[in-house]
């Protein structure tokens, strides 16, 4: 689609520790990776705690939490759908992102 940009994403290889545990310890990126614990949201329904919060720093939390390798934001017809890359951060750090974002698993 004309005007859609497919943004850049680190392997899962790529993924640092000390990266990911960066963009979790701001508590609105913390905030929105666990809006996304539950599955995929489209970019303008996911939300930080602060609503009066500029769209230019809602972006700039996207994107640190993006090249952390901490969700992926793609292309999803003319919005951009953000998923939590669980798989990835288990296979990386197994059970960080339960631990960081306070999710039970039965």
């Amino acid at each position: 689609m004309p005007g859609v940009v497919d943004l850049p994403h680190p392997e899962r290889s790529e993924i640092q520790l000390t990266e990911v545990l960066f963009a979790l310890s701001d508590p609105e990126r913390l905030a929105i990776a666990r809006q996304l614990v539950d599955g995929p949201l489209d970019m303008a329904a996911c939300h930080a705690t602060d609503p009066n919060l500029p769209k230019s720093t809602k972006s700039h939390f996207m994107k640190v939490l993006r090249e952390a390798g901490v969700i992926r934001n793609e292309p999803h017809g003319r919005q951009r759908l953000l998923t939590l890359r669980r798989d990835d951060l288990e296979a990386r750090f197994p059970g960080l992102l339960d631990a960081v974002l306070g999710v039970t698993t039965a």
